[in-house]
């Protein structure tokens, strides 16, 4: 499959443009970004080639992969499609109900393929584990906890990017933690309530469809030594927690894109495609109301 990669940015630099370049099944056919001399850079590094219109570039492959801001992705995910391109998308699709609506439209009616990349799911562990938890079904709660310090006082992290900090956890972490618990608990019915922690902080309380309910701390202003992730479920198989991954993301990425592959070879949706992305973009949009205007800038 001939892919071309969207984005310059540290994701894009530190885990997209290698995996795309090393990955047996894929053509790294090029780079195009905001800043053409940051494309060129990535490109170089991986023997590949700049593109200065996108368009161009979407002439030239099968396949899209997108490390970009969310709601500059969201239009440029429409335009791939509508060129009849499979979409390797990042988290969120769009941090609009209506961006990422506009994107799975797009993919249904070019009949494209569409994996989003919300990486804790292509983890082995995570992956094995939740679908272990669907089997055994019988829960009673949950609560999961993605703490980053993206934003910490002391902290100088290459992902403390201007989408982020206006933003905040609830758009970043907010769609892993979703990612891991609706396929377990269910689609979420209902956003209870949702309230501000410290700085970036804030807290969800999720009505599920198969009755259970979850709480979710979110946050990219934690201090270093609190940062990680946790999920924990309760219920008739008593209290399991989500074992720590021992893969990368960039393992992750591998794993996503073969599945994108398989998706396109098949003409089967996948369960994190583009309509899956659009459900967890609507729950935060709900639960964006709730908190109000400034959730994003930490404090």
């Amino acid at each position: 499959m001939r892919i071309g990669l969207l984005g310059t940015g540290p994701w894009a630099r530190m885990v997209y443009g290698p995996v795309l370049a090393a990955h047996d099944d894929l053509d790294f056919t090029g780079v195009w970004g905001r800043r053409p001399e940051a494309a060129k850079e990535l490109a170089d590094r991986h023997g590949t080639r700049t593109y200065d219109d996108v368009d161009a570039l979407l002439e030239d492959v099968d396949a899209v992969a997108v490390a970009l801001p969310p709601d500059v992705q969201a239009e440029l995910a429409v335009r791939a499609a509508r060129a009849g391109r499979h979409l390797l998308l990042d988290k969120p699709v769009a941090t609009t109900a209506a961006g990422a609506r506009a994107v799975v439209t797009a993919v249904e009616e070019a009949q494209v393929a569409s994996v989003v990349f919300f990486t804790s799911r292509y983890l082995t562990e995570t992956a094995d584990w939740t679908a272990a938890q669907q089997r055994a079904g019988g829960w009673f709660t949950g609560h999961a906890r993605w703490l980053g310090s993206v934003f910490a006082e002391d902290g100088d992290s290459p992902f403390a990017t201007p989408w982020r900090r206006a933003k905040g956890a609830l758009w970043d972490v907010g769609p892993h933690a979703l990612s891991v618990l609706l396929p377990v608990l269910g689609d979420v019915r209902r956003v209870r309530a949702a309230a501000r922690g410290p700085r970036d902080t804030v807290h969800l309380v999720l009505e599920h469809a198969s009755g259970a309910s979850s709480t979710v701390t979110l946050s990219l202003t934690a201090p270093p030594a609190a940062a990680g992730a946790a999920v924990e479920l309760y219920g008739d198989s008593g209290v399991v927690r989500l074992p720590e991954p021992a893969g990368s993301a960039a393992d992750a990425l591998t794993r996503a894109a073969g599945e994108l592959l398989a998706a396109a070879r098949d003409g089967r949706a996948h369960p994190c495609d583009a309509a899956f992305g659009l459900r967890v973009t609507e729950i935060l949009a709900d639960a964006e109301a709730l908190l109000g205007p400034g959730t994003g800038e930490p404090r």
